[in-house]
């Protein structure tokens, strides 16, 4: 009855208006080419009033809509089958069995792969509270919890005191996600679609806030280059210099993060959920009076008037994103996981000297190639999957956002974490290691400057990111 009304209400709308129109809405479709006006007044656009009114009843049909309730069974069953990659879920009882039992290699593959299908469910427990509490804490919870696995493991990497782990690590997660990630998705999306557009603006956006990361990094490499060895200052008092340094500017890093979110999610949001392109948004605008067209398209048959939906308009229904699982269950899985997660982490940390020993790698190698395989692996496959579908702004929000919190937020924090442990945990990288990262960022921010891409310059990310992996194998722990 109510959906019944709201069509009427647009009916008496549309009949009120000038003779012309009004005569153009209710031809058939017979006489309607038979007229030479009609064409011209079925595209002239409604009234701002009208549409309004338009708009309303649509928006209170969706409101009125009451969320389907989620069985426990049913919702147990979607945990299961969200991802093929919870088949490796038999790890996790493996790896925790294998510390106790078998060898620290053993124990590091195990709990290696026990945490690529927890850190997949650590997401999707995440995404579907984000679902219920609205834009602003959602975008905090997928902040947090997006990145826990790196967290949880660089937390337990500084309560051993392995600061090399932790620095390679977050180095190795931006260079993962930049390089390839990002190359995957270019090449794997560009293999289907010769070309791909996307919102240049936000991906320049991201990519600035990274360069701005990286001279964060710059400076105190820079600050040791100029001061070490001119007798200005012993070591100890260098290395205080440094950290208080990193310190003050971890704090700057995290409220430049913080008014990032405030820009993406309250101010510019309209940046972030517009069309990607020219052409995108041309297209939008032509559905658009497509559907104003299709509205005033109405006619009356026996006191009843019907509305002729464009398939565009169903399609965008089909893509609203409902949560698929109750509250309670959602917020159980995500403690749940969380708790597991940081289990398997520890006994995989704790295996890393061990493990560096007996195939003669580095803890650098481990830090920065390996242990970001593990926490990106869930954002890698959600990544390619969105390319493969030719949504490349939710590609480049997985890959190009997930580095951006990893410099913005996960690194300073580690700072300010170790700060009150007592760990000398800085921002100084060294030189190699800060130059490989300036050049991906800058390789990154070349390629998006167009907001298109194609399957060649993914090939070349991923290029770039093997090369780089080849010489950290071979590079000593300093």
């Amino acid at each position: 009855m109510d959906k019944q009304q709201s069509f009427e209400d647009s009916s008496a709308v549309m009949m009120n208006q000038s003779p012309t129109s009004s005569t153009a809405v209710m031809h058939t479709p017979a006489s309607a080419s038979s007229t030479t006006t009609a064409p011209e007044a079925a595209a002239a656009p409604l009234p701002l009033a009208h549409q309004k009114t338009i708009s309303s009843s649509i928006h209170s049909e969706k409101a009125s809509k009451k969320p389907r309730k989620i069985s426990a069974k049913e919702g147990f069953m979607t945990i299961v089958k969200s991802s093929w990659v919870n088949v490796l879920l038999v790890f996790v009882p493996i790896g925790i069995a294998s510390h106790f039992v078998w060898s620290p290699t053993i124990t590091f593959i195990m709990n290696f792969l026990a945490i690529i299908p927890l850190a997949k469910l650590l997401g999707f427990a995440t995404e579907d509270i984000a679902l219920r509490t609205g834009e602003i804490i959602g975008g905090l919870l997928n902040a947090t919890f997006g990145n826990a696995v790196e967290l949880i493991i660089s937390v337990i990497s500084l309560t051993q005191n392995l600061v090399v782990v932790v620095q390679a690590s977050m180095l190795g997660s931006i260079l993962s996600n930049l390089l390839l990630v990002l190359g995957m998705c270019f090449w794997a999306g560009g293999y289907r679609y010769p070309i791909q557009y996307f919102n240049k603006t936000v991906a320049q956006t991201s990519a600035s806030l990274l360069f701005i990361s990286v001279a964060s990094l710059l400076i105190p490499a820079s600050f040791y280059g100029s001061i070490h060895g001119t007798n200005t200052e012993t070591n100890s008092e260098l290395t205080q210099d440094i950290l208080n340094i990193s310190r003050a500017t971890s704090i700057i890093l995290l409220v430049l993060y913080f008014s990032y979110l405030f820009f993406q999610l309250k101010t510019h949001n309209y940046l972030f959920t517009g069309p990607s392109n020219p052409e995108n948004r041309r297209a939008s605008r032509l559905q658009l009076q497509e559907q104003r067209q299709s509205r005033q398209a109405t006619f009356a048959e026996e006191g009843q008037i019907f509305i002729n939906q464009t398939e565009e308009e169903e399609d965008e229904e089909e893509e609203v994103e409902e949560p698929q699982l109750p509250a309670w269950m959602s917020i159980a899985l995500l403690v749940i996981v969380t708790v597991i997660v940081g289990v398997c982490a520890e006994f995989l940390v704790s295996a890393i000297e061990e493990v560096t020993k007996v195939w003669h790698i580095s803890e650098t190698f481990v830090g920065l190639i390996l242990i970001p395989i593990v926490g990106n692996a869930a954002e890698h496959l959600t990544a390619v999957t969105c390319a493969i579908k030719n949504k490349m702004d939710l590609a480049l929000g997985v890959a190009v956002g997930s580095s951006m919190q990893i410099a913005l937020l996960v690194t300073p924090l580690m700072v300010i974490i170790a700060w009150p442990m007592g760990v000398e945990m800085s921002l100084f990288f060294n030189i190699y290691e800060t130059a490989v990262l300036l050049i991906a960022v800058i390789m990154v921010n070349y390629l998006i400057m167009d907001g298109e891409s194609n399957w060649l310059e993914g090939l070349m990310l991923m290029a770039v990111y093997i090369v780089i992996a080849i010489s950290f194998y071979y590079y000593p722990d300093q």
